[in-house]
């Protein structure tokens, strides 16, 4: 038993974020955020750089106070908590591991600040380093390693102790991207294993749609969407999210009928059916269409319709070919097709495009369903 257990949460705890804020100088950081995470959980704080995911993280892992607001943790208000009091661990971008300690010194290093019996250490290293997969590597020092040797050593730290929740801050960002994506699968097989609440934060949309349960996009010190990886990329609540989260056609348009579907009808005249109800006429969208829901044809081929027009970009990016299609009307689209292998479109190649009503996804403006929308 880690001493002074009793006095924190214990493992796996859920996390509640009231309304919290904080500002540096004139500079709003966080501004009233709120924010459940249960127990087990594993949520990606998603932004840009100066969105405020790192300054909450920091909040919450106790190492700058909020303004105003609360945290809590497993049920208790630790606002007023000093960081080693909340007992989370903490796995950062640069390690930040003891050079003049070994692997296995860096690791036991919480557990010595705990008071931990030297058997006691002994036996959790041993099973933590067989956790993250060094078993042999024990008494080698950190510049031994590679980097993602490190980042596992890192994250045996943070866990030795049984925290209740583990927080990560930009924790791949120094890899390269084969190794990045190999740690990313790890990481998420880890945490599922241990059913450790985790917060991750980072501004790489694919890693957190890889990896999180749940992603909260930030941006200017708000939080714009909380939702599930696939609602996120297929419902995106604004067009700050749609083209945030992966690639996107935005098209602005005005609702022109109502009916089994919707059509719009964009400035330059394409028009099209939305799977949208509840629309009135005469209202304007803004419409999401991601590229690889467009399928596109050689121009007459067979039966099949679409929207005409020609292809002005062609790039072959390995498994995807990427496409800027400007159509007749003068809207322009970009497209996406997998590489199987087939005979791919060249610029001035004439092709028609299709999409279904229910690839089309709409975000509304405040009046376009008489309420003001998220």
């Amino acid at each position: 038993m880690i001493a002074d257990a009793g006095k924190s949460p214990t493992r796996s705890s859920g996390l509640e974020l009231k309304k919290l804020a904080k500002a540096f100088g004139p500079h709003v950081a966080v501004d009233r955020i709120s924010l459940t995470i249960a127990p087990g959980e594993f949520v990606a704080l998603l932004g840009p750089s100066g969105s405020g995911k790192t300054t909450t993280l920091m909040m919450i892992a106790g190492f700058v106070a909020p303004d105003h607001g609360e945290v809590h943790i497993g049920g208790l208000d630790v606002t007023a908590l000093p960081a080693h009091r909340r007992n989370l661990g903490m796995v950062y971008q640069n390690y930040a591991l003891f050079p003049h300690m070994t692997v296995a010194g860096n690791i036991a290093f919480p557990l010595e600040m705990r008071g931990v019996r030297r058997e006691e250490i002994r036996r959790r290293v041993e099973e933590t380093l067989e956790l993250v997969q060094l078993p042999d590597k024990g008494n080698q020092f950190p510049r031994q390693l590679s980097g993602g040797q490190q980042q596992r050593v890192a994250l045996a730290r943070a866990l030795v102790f049984e925290p209740p929740i583990l927080l990560m801050d930009e924790p791949l960002g120094a890899l390269d991207k084969k190794l990045r994506i190999e740690m990313q699968l790890e990481i998420k097989a880890l945490q599922r294993r241990l059913a450790i609440t985790t917060i991750y934060v980072t501004h790489d949309q694919e890693e957190a749609l890889t990896m999180a349960d749940r992603v909260v996009v930030m941006h200017a010190g708000l939080i714009l969407q909380t939702a599930t990886p696939t609602e996120l990329y297929n419902r995106p609540a604004s067009t700050f999210v749609a083209e945030f989260i992966g690639a996107a056609n935005l098209l602005s348009a005005t609702v022109v009928r109502t009916g089994a579907t919707t059509s719009v009808r964009t400035a330059a005249g394409l028009t099209f059916d939305v799977a949208a109800s509840g629309l009135r006429p005469g209202i304007t969208v803004d419409i999401v269409l991601r590229p690889e829901r467009i399928r596109l044809h050689a121009e007459g081929e067979g039966s099949h319709a679409g929207h005409v027009g020609q292809i002005a970009d062609a790039a072959f990016a390995g498994g995807i070919w990427r496409y800027r299609l400007l159509l007749r009307t003068g809207d322009s689209l970009m497209v996406t097709q997998s590489n199987l292998g087939s005979a791919s479109f060249k610029v001035g190649d004439a092709v028609a495009a299709a999409f279904s009503p229910a690839d089309a996804w709409v975000i509304a403006t405040a009046d376009a369903f008489g309420r003001r929308m998220p």
